[in-house]
């Protein structure tokens, strides 16, 4: 049986953990973006995330080469989807399903214990 590591929410102070250099510039933003609010601080959550976030650049590149080509291409027999489409929809998914696996797909929270402000309440 393997024990689970609990992440845990910091208090906003920057990671000292720089991302991965082979990561482009959706990946850096995602790897930023969630070490801002979780530490993952094991070798297997730092692979994950680091896939996560490779996955995210491939998307980035999959997303701009669909954008100048158009979600339809022409061939010989008619029009037919973007082959991307497909990838694009498959590392959607291995994102989300990752992210889920980490624990990462809910929303942080901070400072919500007790009631909100006064100027916060719904009327």
């Amino acid at each position: 049986m393997t024990k689970r590591t609990a992440f845990t929410l910091v208090d906003g102070t920057p990671n000292p953990s720089p991302p991965p250099t082979s990561l482009g510039a959706a990946g850096v933003k995602l790897w930023q973006s969630l070490l801002a609010d979780f530490v993952i601080d094991d070798a297997g959550g730092r692979e994950m995330l680091t896939r996560i976030c490779e996955a995210a650049d491939s998307l980035a590149e999959y997303d701009a080469e669909i954008a100048r080509d158009g979600t339809t291409i022409k061939t010989r027999n008619g029009l037919k989807d973007h082959p991307l489409l497909k990838h694009r929809l498959a590392t959607q998914s291995f994102i989300v399903r990752s992210l889920h696996r980490l624990g990462l797909d809910i929303e942080p929270t901070r400072n919500t214990v007790g009631r909100p402000p006064s100027n916060q309440r719904k009327s």
